[in-house]
């Protein structure tokens, strides 16, 4: 995907007073919806379900190893240890991946938080509340919310239903090789849904607090 460059940091509090009220206000209103739109936009959603896909890909390499391994023999030694090599080959740049996207993150968190404790509009108290009820972004977070449910209970319904059926003969029911494939896929599910979960609630929380919060105090 390509990079999208982030806003600029807000200029220190000795410099603010040289420059012009009104584009300081401009500027302040417009890098916190589009910081909030990095944050919690579709475009970050399908990043971590892409990411997700890659863990899963290589998950199902190892998968197979485990169950050639269990197979016993030489030929199966081998393909195990192929499949084993392929599984790493892909886990590796996929941990960098998420590591990548886990900075990106912080960068738009720390930015938004700057912009959001520089001076406010001038007339317009900080905790304003059609401007937190923007960022907030309920609409996005109640999507990021859903979706995350889903591949969280995706992830649960993957992993302990075959865990339930493990037996040793495979016969009838699932190996245990098998078994800890599909565990481990569930488990992908599920944190993915997790952290998607986790990053729009926090997200969600951290809006109300700085923008609605002194407002809704206030007119009780």
């Amino acid at each position: 995907m390509p990079r999208r460059h982030l806003p600029p940091p807000p200029p220190p509090a000795h410099l603010r007073a040289w420059h012009d009220e009104a584009v300081l206000r401009d500027d302040r209103a417009t890098f916190l919806a589009e910081l909030a739109r990095q944050s919690l936009g579709l475009t970050r959603l399908l990043l971590l379900w892409s990411v997700a896909a890659v863990f899963a890909f290589g998950w199902s390499f190892l998968g197979m190893a485990l169950m050639s391994f269990e197979q016993g023999d030489g030929l199966g030694a081998v393909i195990g240890a192929v499949f084993a090599a392929l599984g790493f080959g892909v886990l590796v740049p996929a941990g960098f991946w998420f590591a990548w996207g886990a900075r990106r993150d912080r960068e738009v968190r720390q930015l938004l938080c700057a912009w959001a404790e520089s001076e406010p509009p001038a007339g317009v108290p900080a905790g304003h509340p059609a401007a937190g009820l923007r960022l907030c972004a309920p609409g996005r977070s109640l999507g990021w919310l859903l979706s995350s449910a889903v591949l969280c209970a995706a992830g649960l319904w993957v992993a302990f239903g075959w865990a339930a059926s493990a037996r040793p003969d495979g016969t009838t029911y699932a190996t245990y090789a098998e078994v800890a494939y599909y565990i481990g896929l569930g488990m992908i599910l599920w944190v993915t849904g997790l952290l998607g979960a986790g990053k729009a609630a926090a997200h969600y929380r951290w809006a109300a607090r700085v923008f609605t919060g002194p407002a809704t105090r206030a007119s009780r």
